[in-house]
């Protein structure tokens, strides 16, 4: 029974980490359309905040699977 709700909080982290990039995605090829000058600006704080996002999904994933 464990076992099965660490695979649940384990897929619920990825899922919305998968959720957080899109959305960050979107934004920035938005801000990308109205502003082509900013590309690199918004590019390096897209980039970052997704690294943000990776690391809490996996913090989230490694806690769901040692809390077991």
């Amino acid at each position: 029974m464990t076992g099965t709700l660490a695979a649940i909080g384990a897929g619920l982290a990825v899922i919305g980490a998968g959720l957080g990039i899109g959305i960050i995605g979107k934004a920035a090829m938005e801000a990308i359309a109205r502003q082509p000058e900013a590309t690199s600006k918004i590019q390096t704080a897209m980039i970052i905040a997704a690294a943000l996002i990776e690391g809490v999904a996996l913090f989230g994933v490694v806690v769901s699977l040692i809390a077991k």
